[in-house]
């Protein structure tokens, strides 16, 4: 969908950084972290085009997430096209998976009906000691090892990101393995050749790994 489909359906979104998610994140008490193309751009120094911000959180600590906005942000769920908003007083203690609509992996945040979207938060398996690959969570590392941290914002590792970019292989994911690639070590790139061997293993990157 284009841009301006998106827009005249959902609303715009307003422009946001990992300072800004690092802003609002300000006495957080879950773990959190940027994932998507800001992470690659963190970790390589290249700059590339930014269309949304992909802060995370744990899915199991939802009932975090809430507390934390309430009263800032309305939250709501997000699924295949469809969106639900999570009342305030709705069930506050309960699991995502109570409240969201099936299949939600993710929530959208505004202040209000008039205004822009603000944050497309992802909500990600694991817990705070351990990170979990959504698509197969046999596949995990330690949360310590998962992210690294600059500018005192955690993100998540290049590789585990290169992993969720290779099922689309849009251009922007092609464009993203690229100039990843060569930042990459041995140890970055056996995992991520190992990961892809196990769910995707007649993936074209594996050649280049």
């Amino acid at each position: 969908m284009e841009d301006t489909e998106f827009e005249k359906l959902y609303g715009a979104w307003a422009p946001r950084t990992p300072a800004d998610a690092a802003t609002l994140f300000v006495g957080y008490p879950g773990t959190w972290w940027i994932a998507g193309g800001w992470a690659l751009e963190a970790f390589t120094g290249v700059s590339r085009h930014h269309e949304d911000l992909d802060p995370s959180v744990l899915r199991g600590e939802f009932s975090l997430l809430r507390r934390h906005l309430a009263g800032r942000l309305d939250i709501w769920s997000a699924s295949s096209g469809a969106l639900k908003p999570v009342l305030p007083n709705d069930r506050p203690d309960a699991h995502a998976d109570e409240v969201l609509l099936e299949g939600s992996g993710q929530v959208w945040t505004r202040p209000d009906a008039a205004q822009q979207w603000e944050y497309d938060i992802l909500l990600s398996p694991g817990t705070s000691v351990e990170w979990a690959y959504k698509r197969d969570e046999e596949i995990r590392m330690p949360m310590a090892e998962a992210l690294w941290e600059q500018d005192g914002i955690r993100y998540l590792q290049p590789e585990i990101q290169l992993l969720y970019k290779a099922k689309g292989q849009r251009p922007k994911d092609e464009a993203d393995f690229v100039a990843t690639l060569p930042f990459l070590d041995e140890r970055r790139r056996g995992w991520l050749r190992t990961a892809l061997q196990r769910t995707l293993p007649a993936h074209s990157w594996l050649q280049h790994l």
